[in-house]
């Protein structure tokens, strides 16, 4: 039997139940996993709730992220052998898979090698945000050194892993959060610069930073009417990628009376994970990364799997730095 967490309406973190089921054999083209540790995304949140992009179906697990070893090989899978230490990435609907239990089956597709010496609380704290990162900087209109990238609400996983692919390209990250608390913590996560929403003004401090260029790029997890003021800090020719919906009100065309020469989009890690050849060069630059330290994996804080429904209040709060992380022993 594993424990796997299911949900059976939409609602709260106390809608989340552990329960235990049986876990089938691995079909053709799956794998199934013993899960080591769960990396949690705001996705989730916005699924349990039902105001993600696509509705639950009931009962539902959930989760895109997850670490451990391989358990069992369905057919038609290659390269991989029980035992393998394994990462999995957020290649499926939270309808058809999930993550959130101690024994899972997924796709093949969405499992990558986990190099041994990369822990699984590491390892299920790297790749939605890393991914995310790389296609909004990298592959999608790639940035070039010099360029100036704005990364709002930085004290997220996305945003950190953007400041550290802005530093991989040599592009200069200028961070943004609401309170001061966060402010030496972002800096230290290798922001260049580091803008108080709370205290200063944006426009003004983009200004005084990129001596009136503006920024070349700006990513954006919130939405909603603040992307009027962000669209105000883009040079021109610059882009904003909006890859979140934490603000529930309507988002309008940025600037759109005084059409601003921006280009404006909104944007999803699936972008990446969905097509094979942007997924398998995202993995290697991402693994590269790994290899040379250049990427860290940044973890707030953890708890163990009956815990789940005080991780997601946790993760609701908004006060953490980095990754939330549940861990499984075994």
């Amino acid at each position: 039997m594993a424990k796997v967490v299911q949900f059976d309406k939409p609602g709260g973190p106390e809608v989340l139940k552990l329960r235990e089921i049986d876990v089938a054999a691995p079909g053709p083209g799956e794998l199934r996993v013993e899960v080591h540790a769960i990396g949690l995304n705001r996705a989730e949140i916005m699924y349990r709730e039902g105001s993600y992009f696509y509705p639950p179906t009931h009962p539902s697990g959930l989760g895109y992220e997850a670490a451990g070893k391989v358990e069992a090989v369905g057919d038609d899978v290659s390269g991989f052998a029980v035992g393998d230490p394994v990462s999995v990435l957020p290649t499926f609907l939270q309808t058809e898979y999930g993550t959130y239990g101690d024994h899972i089956l997924v796709p093949a597709a969405a499992v990558v090698m986990r190099p041994p010496d990369l822990a699984p609380e590491k390892a299920a704290a790297v790749w939605m945000a890393h991914l995310t990162a790389y296609g909004a900087l990298v592959e999608e209109h790639p940035t070039r050194p010099g360029d100036h990238v704005l990364i709002t609400a930085a004290s997220g996983s996305v945003g950190l892993a953007a400041i550290q692919t802005a530093q991989r390209i040599g592009a200069v990250p200028i961070a943004t959060t609401r309170t001061p608390s966060k402010r030496e913590r972002l800096l230290e996560a290798g922001a260049a610069h580091v803008i108080v929403t709370g205290e200063e003004d944006l426009h003004a401090r983009v200004k005084d930073i990129t001596e009136d260029a503006g920024v070349r790029a700006v990513l954006d997890p919130v939405a909603g009417p603040g992307v009027d003021a962000l669209a105000e800090a883009v040079s021109p020719g610059g882009r904003l990628l909006v890859y979140g919906a934490l603000d529930p009100r309507p988002t309008p065309l940025p600037n759109a009376k005084s059409f601003p020469a921006l280009s404006t989009r909104t944007y999803a890690v699936f972008e990446i994970t969905t097509d094979p050849a942007r997924l398998a060069r995202g993995v290697a630059f991402v693994n590269a990364g790994l290899t040379t330290g250049a990427v860290k994996p940044a973890i707030d804080t953890t708890f163990d799997l009956p815990d789940i429904a005080d991780a997601h209040r946790y993760m609701e709060q908004n006060s953490q730095i980095g990754k939330i992380v549940v861990t499984i022993p075994h």
